[in-house]
C-alpha cells in the first residue's frame, strides 16, 4: 500500500542499555557460541545476533550490553532475557536480572499531507532546515524531549523518544500544530487519520 495520503507511525529500532553487575568473559563465549561476532582489535564489544526477535546485542567484558534492532520496548525486554538466558545455558555463570533501560527509539511517520518546510522555520522554535545541505527540517521538541526530522512529503523520523507512547504524543502534538498554523496540506477531502495513542507498550 502506497504511503500517500495515509497517516502511520512504524517503531523501527529500539536500543536498550543492559547492566550485569558482574564482568563476563567473553573469550569464553566466542568458545561456547561460534557464531557470534569479536574482533577485540577492532572493537572492544561481542555481537551476539538473535534470528527472533531479529536483534544485535553488544556485550562487554564489563557486563554492559546493548540491544539494537527490536522493534517494539517488550521486543527488547524478551531479546535481552533471551541472551541472558542463552548465555547461562552454555554454561556463563551470570548471577541476578539483568537491569534493562530503554535509552532511545526511532520511529519512521507520515501525516499524509504536505508540509511547507519554508514557513515552519519561521513558526516553530528551535528548529534547524538547510535544504542546500539536507532536505529535511531538524525540530526539537521539548516535551516530550525528541527530535524530528520533517520532509516537506509529510514523512517523519523521530528519534530520542524513551517510551514509544512519547512517539505517539509527538506526532500527534506536531500534527496539531501544524493544522493549527496552515503549514500542511491535506490532498482529499477527509484527514488521514494517526492510529490512536497506546495505552501500553505494544508487542
Amino acid at each position: 500500500m502506497s504511503d500517500k495520503g495515509r497517516a502511520f507511525i512504524n517503531i523501527e529500532n529500539v536500543v536498550a542499555s543492559v547492566t550485569l553487575k558482574q564482568r563476563i568473559d567473553l573469550n569464553a563465549i566466542v568458545r561456547i557460541f561460534p557464531g557470534v561476532e569479536y574482533r577485540p582489535e577492532q572493537f572492544p564489544g561481542l555481537v551476539y545476533r538473535l534470528k527472533k526477535p531479529k536483534t544485535a546485542t553488544l556485550i562487554f567484558s564489563s557486563g554492559k550490553m546493548v540491544c539494537t534492532g527490536s522493534k517494539s520496548e517488550r521486543q527488547a525486554h524478551k531479546a535481552v532475557l533471551k541472551v541472558v538466558d542463552e548465555l547461562k545455558k552454555g554454561g556463563i555463570v551470570i548471577v541476578g536480572r539483568p537491569v534493562i533501560v530503554v535509552q532511545n527509539i526511532v520511529a519512521s511517520a507520515g501525516l499524509g499531507g504536505t508540509i511547507d518546510l519554508e514557513k515552519v522555520v519561521y513558526s516553530l522554535k528551535k528548529t534547524m532546515y538547510e535544504p542546500e545541505q539536507f532536505p529535511g527540517l531538524i525540530y526539537r521538541m521539548d516535551e516530550p524531549k525528541v527530535v524530528i526530522l520533517i520532509f516537506a512529503s509529510g514523512k517523519l523520523v523521530c528519534t530520542g523518544a524513551k517510551k514509544e507512547i512519547q512517539v505517539h504524543i509527538a506526532v500527534n502534538k506536531l500534527q496539531e500544530t501544524l493544522e493549527a498554523k496552515n503549514l500542511i496540506m491535506y490532498e482529499g477531502p477527509e484527514k488521514p487519520r494517526l492510529p490512536p495513542i497506546p495505552t501500553k507498550p505494544a508487542d
